[in-house]
């Protein structure tokens, strides 16, 4: 049921990343760059990203070329080599995407397409939730109805008091794709709200990540006089009366004529993650077929990938 294909792709053959292959936390430059290439970042999809604090552990989501199949793949450092990507134990029947991390280590919260309450009718997608148990994820389990409706809600990104970001298009939005947040209050979800049109638009607003404190989000946008192409992201901070300012486009530096999405800060790292599906496509004739081939196996074949750069690139 796993798709294997799409998986082993990436993996070496033994149990430990291949030495010849580079995966570091800590090589990010002033400039944006693929990501792992060859690791996490393939000529498959590759997108999302979610970092444990300690820097031993890593989430994304891999799809084979269509997308008609996508899976959380974690990998682990032990005594300073990572493993293999291994896809998570329930991951692979279903869609899954979009990993976020609680800030505590102990839960991760996912986008999914599989079943609510044994419902096999429904297609949409919902956030869901697994536990840590040692070293092992627990069975995940779908939010509260109040946040998963019959609508799609994707992309959760949590507070350190628990609040929970995400995007869906509920009755009475601010425009096609809005931003919610659903407050944390006495261990339950409050109703969700659409943030405030400092960072929500008539628009499409989505895939939104919010730093721990809740003093920062980057997101992206797509239909904004300012968007480059097929979607940028935007950011804002907080005030110091705790009021979100104007989101501003982060620019060419970061943002392409292609869609750019799905952010994440590792902030011990001071690093900045997101997707792109920008390529590069040389200006040459192509002669046959294996050479077209051998262009459509490159990591940039306009696939998505995730990119890295520096924290300080941001400002």
């Amino acid at each position: 049921m796993i798709v294997l294909g799409v998986v082993m792709a990436c993996q070496p053959k033994n149990d430990v990343v291949s030495q010849s292959s580079s995966l570091s936390l800590e090589s990010a430059t002033d400039n944006t760059q693929v990501f792992a290439e060859g690791i996490v970042s393939t000529r498959y999809n590759e997108r999302d990203m979610a970092i444990s604090s300690a820097g031993d552990e890593l989430f994304f989501s891999l799809g084979n070329y269509n997308q008609s199949k996508r899976v959380i793949v974690h990998l682990r450092k032990k005594n300073d080599v990572w493993n293999t990507p291994e896809v998570m134990s329930w991951s692979g029947v279903y869609n899954d995407i979009e990993p976020c991390l609680a800030a505590d280590g102990g839960s991760i919260f996912f986008a999914s397409d599989r079943p609510v309450d044994g419902d096999s009718t429904r297609k949409d997608f919902n956030i869901w939730v697994s536990q840590r148990e040692g070293d092992l994820w627990k069975e995940p389990v779908p939010l509260d109805t109040l946040i998963n409706s019959k609508v799609d809600e994707f992309y959760p990104s949590t507070g350190k008091n628990g609040n929970l970001y995400f995007t869906a298009a509920h009755p009475g939005n601010h425009g096609r794709e809005d931003i919610y947040i659903a407050a944390m209050k006495e261990g339950k979800y409050t109703a969700p709200v659409s943030l405030d049109t400092a960072i929500n638009s008539t628009m499409y607003e989505f895939n939104a990540y919010v730093s721990p404190g809740e003093d920062t989000i980057i997101f992206s946008s797509y239909g904004r006089k300012d968007d480059m192409g097929g979607g940028d992201l935007y950011m804002s901070t907080k005030d110091k009366g705790g009021v979100w300012q104007m989101a501003h486009n982060l620019g060419p530096k970061i943002n392409s004529p292609s869609l750019d999405y799905c952010p994440f800060i590792d902030s011990p790292r001071k690093t900045f993650y997101f997707t792109s599906n920008r390529s590069i496509v040389p200006h040459v004739q192509i002669k046959n077929a294996d050479q077209l081939k051998s262009e459509a196996d490159k990591t940039l074949n306009g696939l998505d990938n995730i990119y890295h750069v520096k924290l300080s690139a941001l400002r």
